[in-house]
């Protein structure tokens, strides 16, 4: 009798921490503007707003892998989750988990946020190539370009690039046009180089930028420097007309300074000799 009374109230007290679990739980504010930004597959997940007497902790669901927790009862608003989204063409979607500490989420499971679903091959932001060396000689402009990193690592320690992972869904597009002009050209590739006919006696400015054609969003990526070439390049091509007018304007502006401080000078050296000329009065 006393061994089912104890039982009774063991089960009494379970259910009232229980209780008082969910009762603390669902007060605890959730998450929102859950984002992702991604660049080369590296991948921040950022919200709002910042914890004040709780903490935070990020789930990261795959449709096919198991949940992985991360930045676990943290009081930051942003999470690194790169390490989490190996199989980058899995879809995954984050949890934003509100908690006390970390005992209180044993009975339920805390209030949360979901982020919108997130695809990192279809998704992440391309990054800007790297223009490793360029020439122009005769009518050929030769450029070489290097792929963006990634963070992801090969068993031997280096980096994947973003070669590695798209393969031949990969392309690149130069835009190149005559230096001081406006109007652009383009070509496209599938390999690091590019060779292009151009005219030999201008010089031409351009950058790159990696792209997937086969994508519905971000399908271009970001743009690499500009660089211009300097073959065959004048004064006149660099600094243009209007430095050469102003220029002629000093030019002229100090011959006729010394004209004219020719011109005072002379009258003064011929007045003064007639003055040393003329007799003196009263001789």
């Amino acid at each position: 009798m006393l061994r089912a009374h104890a039982g009774s109230r063991a089960l009494l007290l379970g259910a009232l921490l229980w209780r008082l679990a969910a009762a603390g739980n669902s007060e605890l504010p959730t998450a929102v503007n859950v984002t992702w930004s991604s660049i080369n597959f590296k991948t921040i997940l950022q919200w709002q707003p910042k914890p004040s007497g709780y903490f935070y902790t990020v789930e990261i669901h795959g449709q096919t892998s198991d949940t992985k927790k991360k930045c676990i009862l943290t009081t930051e608003t942003e999470c690194d989750v790169t390490d989490a989204l190996r199989n980058v063409k899995e879809t995954y979607t984050a949890h934003i988990l509100s908690v006390q500490s970390a005992g209180m989420d044993n009975f339920e499971e805390p209030p949360f946020a979901s982020s919108e679903k997130f695809t990192p091959y279809n998704q992440t932001i391309l990054g800007k190539p790297e223009i490793q060396h360029y020439t122009q000689k005769d009518s050929k402009l030769n450029i070489v370009f290097q792929d963006p990193l990634t963070p992801y690592m090969f068993p031997n320690g280096s980096f994947q690039s973003i070669r590695d992972i798209f393969k031949h869904d990969l392309e690149y597009k130069l835009y190149y046009w005559k230096d001081q002009s406006s109007g652009k050209k383009d070509a496209t590739t599938k390999s690091n180089t590019f060779e292009i006919s151009v005219d030999n006696t201008n010089n031409y400015c351009f950058y790159i930028e990696a792209t997937i054609p086969s994508r519905r969003e971000n399908r271009t990526g970001q743009e690499s420097m500009v660089f211009c070439t300097s073959v065959g390049r004048t004064i006149l091509d660099e600094y243009g007309a209007e430095v050469f007018i102003i220029i002629a304007v000093i030019a002229i502006a100090v011959i006729t300074l010394a004209i004219v401080l020719s011109v005072i000078l002379c009258k003064r050296k011929k007045a003064k000799a007639a003055r040393e000329k003329e007799p003196l009065n009263g001789i």
